[in-house]
């Protein structure tokens, strides 16, 4: 076990996080507020444990999937303690419990919310919840990996890998580093993109900034109690837009940049992304029906409350809960399917559904036709026994960590649909459920247990299971 190395890439990960609460800081002077100290104090603490970790260069600079894995997992649970020390040191969210479950929705792009009153918070800590969503959407590896040498090499590859959503990674351009800036680079001109048409749009710059934030993270953090209702019809529709392309895997863009237009509109998992999308929003305008206002009002409310829950924004603009049981099991379903791999968004993943179901047809097929060779085949290319074996195993892991998480949460006494959609919506970072946690409510009514193992069920979809699994296993520490 590298343990240099590892101490040295969480050293880097707290100084990049004093860095980031620079931001929260100078809101806080803008708007003269007295709980920016707070941010000064926990930025302090960040830099100098940063630096005491980092100070000394490890000599040993390579490393493995094991030490990646644990590096990630790791660096994102002290990267969540540390970041929620604002809320308890200016005494917004005095609860350390209820700090660490709000930041960690924050930093996982889940959006879930302790918070009553989400208008009666400081302009900083309003703005630094939305920012976690941002930091968290690309990861905030990936950015270390842009302007950083870690560990140089192919090495880095194994941080990018536990860190970034979906069945595997890669490197798109022969350099790493080159490639993880080429993705902060898309990440940020869109993020620019969306602040302008906010500000086209009439939102005050505040706002648009705190949307913005929370969209392109795929988040849902809303910085007024009604998520974004009480906005347009014209900025809820360009939201609902860029929650659907920041879920779009990020290579088509990339590959678009690089003028590779015709292999990134020939990409599969986006062909499919998008048909389940309008399909899931067609059935929803159908069924919800002239009692639900105009068709115009029932695509426009279908379109947006697809895009969220899909892409695992969270955002709402009415309360799904008064929905159809059908509608509400549309929404339900895209919980679990969730957005593209390699994009901000949580979920299952698109690629990961496709493949699994074409296994399944393959399996079927080979039982009818035993003597046949049959290849399943994805983005035009044979999916190895690997890949598909790594499949089948985290569906497995997360079917197990699933039900778990839904028994111990029970404990609380609530009913099935709160618990069950409570879990759903936490494990896949989507934010708001059914029931007691519909789009109207929060999480504050949990116990103290359930919200750290909703809190863990956060981290644990965000970081694609098995970092967490290999942080906490056993074997991982053994000599």
């Amino acid at each position: 076990m590298n343990y240099g190395s590892i101490r040295y890439i969480i050293g880097w990960i707290l100084r990049v996080e004093a860095l980031l609460m620079l931001l929260p800081i100078g809101t806080a002077v803008v708007y003269q507020e007295s709980s920016g100290w707070a941010f000064v104090i926990s930025a302090a603490l960040c830099l100098i444990l940063g630096i005491m970790l980092s100070i000394k260069k490890p000599k040993k600079t390579t490393y493995y999937t094991k030490e990646g894995y644990i590096s990630v997992a790791l660096g994102w649970i002290v990267m969540s303690i540390m970041g929620c020390l604002p809320f308890v040191i200016s005494g917004e969210i005095p609860s350390f419990v209820n700090a660490l479950f709000e930041t960690v929705s924050g930093f996982t792009t889940t959006g879930a919310s302790i918070l009553h009153d989400v208008e009666a918070m400081s302009r900083c800590g309003l703005l630094w919840r939305s920012f976690t969503h941002w930091v968290g959407g690309m990861g905030v590896l990936v950015f270390i990996l842009a302007i950083l040498p870690l560990a140089g090499g192919e090495h880095n590859l194994q941080l990018m890998k536990a860190e970034s959503p979906g069945p595997s990674v890669s490197k798109l351009v022969p350099k790493l580093r080159e490639t993880a800036l080429t993705l902060y680079k898309i990440y940020f001109g869109m993020t620019v993109l969306l602040i302008v048409l906010y500000l086209i749009g009439g939102m005050p710059l505040f706002d648009a900034l705190c949307l913005s934030f929370g969209t392109a993270g795929t988040g849902g953090f809303g910085i007024l109690n009604d998520s974004i209702a009480s906005y347009n019809v014209y900025l809820q529709a360009v939201t609902t837009v860029f929650m659907m392309l920041f879920g779009v895997n990020f290579s088509f863009y990339f590959l678009l940049l690089y003028r590779k237009g015709k292999e990134a509109f020939a990409m599969e998992e986006v062909r499919w992304y998008f048909i389940i999308y309008f399909a899931a929003v067609a059935l929803i305008t159908w069924n919800l029906g002239s009692s639900a206002g105009s068709l115009f009002e029932r695509f426009h409310h279908a379109a947006f409350q697809a895009a969220s829950i899909m892409t695992t924004t969270g955002f709402s603009t009415v309360d799904f809960n008064f929905w159809t049981p059908f509608t509400k099991g549309i929404l339900l379903t895209l919980m679990f399917i969730g957005a593209c791999a390699g994009s901000t968004g949580g979920g299952i993943k698109v690629s990961r559904i496709v493949m699994y179901f074409k296994s399944i047809k393959n399996e079927i097929a080979s039982l009818i036709h035993p003597r046949s060779i049959k290849v399943v085949k994805f983005e035009g290319k044979v999916i190895d026994s690997t890949v598909r074996k790594s499949i089948f195993a985290y569906i497995s892991a997360y079917l197990f960590i699933f039900v778990l998480s839904v028994l111990i949460v029970s404990l609380d006494g609530f009913d099935f649909e709160t618990n069950f959609s409570a879990v759903a919506a936490t494990y896949n970072n989507i934010g708001p459920g059914f029931g007691l946690v519909g789009p109207t409510s929060n999480f504050d009514q949990y116990s103290a247990l359930a919200k750290m193992v909703l809190s863990l069920d956060m981290l644990i979809g965000r970081l694609e299971i098995f970092p967490i699994l290999v942080l906490f296993s056993p074997s991982t520490w053994k000599k």
